[in-house]
């Protein structure tokens, strides 16, 4: 999950350390591939391209050379493109692949051409008619991808069964006005790629919704407030950025007994709250659950939801970015007190709380009901176990002593579709 960013998520960073061990336990080096072919390709570069309206298209630019030895008989050219865009009627020698999202990449189309002819040494080439993409509704901030390559670059795992284009097929044409690439990279001489981003004319309005709690002295309730991507754009971050982050203040008079696990406690009764991945479709977004203990009665309680971290010029409606928690509690006041505040035994940062600042008891969390804004806890709810600093810490320590050892013999990478957040 991307709730943590700027951090990896932890799948990349455990193939990242196995891959290391193995490498280590093998006494080997990353090899580069030897490539006796004579080919050394190289893109010609694809500047940003901005300003794109909604329903239009645009075309490609995509060049190359083959500044090697000797003379290419055949080459592909693959592009690759995020869901804003989509590719336009295909010619014949193409063939269009629909790649789910998996791990922090979202899902993608990727056409390959294949172009069987000869490629010869110092020439720039271009396919005569240049490929066209077509900006969706919800367009905004895109990527494109363009590869060169000796080999077909078709997609792999988690890709659909290829279409073919319909189009009359399109050849390779000489550009003998054109300046040739820069000499292509030799640890892969036999392919080449570009990237550039597409940015469409679009908005996207992200809004927060608060909240209404009731209940008595002595309650725990259910607090719920969500981060919603109303459109039409969609959004997509660079990197591991979370799409935005949600900052959450608790009404006074309460504890929270149990944060979601999205959230990190960044001062008293205040959270900061993440998203699962660096990108939000339109129409979704994030649900955020805490479990909140009524510890006495504040006439006029309030805390609120509000969007923070990376800027949002896309935004144009402000006054949907913040909104109010209200709390309408009743009863005298619990001996236990700790108005607003948490104590937590695990650390700073951890996902949860743990038990609330009261008697020293834990606070019951899991398991409980609510009913009209209250709550009835069972004694035998454990609360958060992320926030107590021990129990299964031994245990799971043990366990990655035993996997490690496996993983220097094999690496595995384990690739995911993304999950549904709700």
């Amino acid at each position: 999950m991307l709730h943590r960013s700027p951090r990896l998520r932890p799948l990349r960073q455990t193939a990242g350390v196995l891959g290391a061990v193995a490498l280590i336990a093998l006494g080997a080096a990353p090899a580069v591939a030897d490539d006796d072919s004579g080919a050394v390709l190289t893109l010609g570069v694809i500047d940003p391209i901005d300003g794109v309206k909604p329903g239009s298209t645009v075309a490609v630019p995509a060049t190359f050379t083959n500044s090697g030895s000797a003379a290419i008989d055949k080459v592909y050219l693959s592009y690759s493109v995020t869901r804003g865009l989509s590719h336009t009627e295909l010619p014949s020698n193409c063939l269009r692949y629909e790649v789910a999202s998996f791990d922090e990449e979202p899902s993608k189309s990727v056409a390959v051409c294949e172009f069987d002819q000869t490629v010869k040494t110092g020439v720039v080439y271009a396919p005569e008619k240049p490929l066209t993409l077509k900006a969706q509704d919800h367009a905004l901030y895109d990527r494109l991808r363009v590869t060169v390559d000796t080999d077909d670059p078709a997609p792999g795992d988690g890709a659909s069964a290829p279409v073919r284009g319909t189009a009359p097929a399109v050849r390779l044409a000489e550009q003998p006005g054109a300046t040739a690439a820069r000499p292509g990279y030799r640890p892969h001489p036999s392919w080449d790629a570009e990237d550039a981003k597409v940015t469409s004319d679009n908005t996207a309005d992200f809004q927060v919704t608060g909240a209404r709690l009731k209940g008595k002295v002595g309650d725990t309730v259910g607090l719920t407030v969500k981060f919603t991507n109303a459109g039409p754009g969609w959004v997509l971050r660079d990197g591991d950025i979370p799409v935005t982050k949600v900052r959450i203040k608790v009404p006074a008079g309460t504890t929270v007994t149990k944060a979601h696990d999205y959230c990190d406690k960044v001062a008293t009764g205040s959270y900061e709250c993440g998203t699962s991945e660096s990108w939000e479709d339109e129409g979704e977004g994030e649900t955020y659950t805490f479990k909140l203990k009524i510890d006495k009665a504040v006439p006029g309680a309030k805390g609120s939801v509000a969007l923070a971290g990376a800027s949002r010029p896309f935004d144009k409606h402000k006054a949907n970015d913040t909104a109010d928690i209200a709390l309408d509690a009743t009863g005298s006041s619990a001996s236990t007190g700790g108005t607003g505040s948490t104590t937590s035994t695990g650390g700073s940062g951890t996902a949860s709380t743990g038990g609330s600042g009261s008697s020293g008891n834990s606070t019951s969390t899991g398991g409980g009901s609510s009913t009209g804004g209250t709550s009835t806890v069972s004694s035998s709810d454990s609360g958060d176990l992320a926030s107590t600093g021990s129990g299964a810490t031994l245990p799971i320590a043990g366990a990655a002593a035993a996997a490690l050892a496996v993983g220097t013999g094999a690496v595995v990478v384990a690739r995911r579709s993304r999950v549904a957040r709700r």
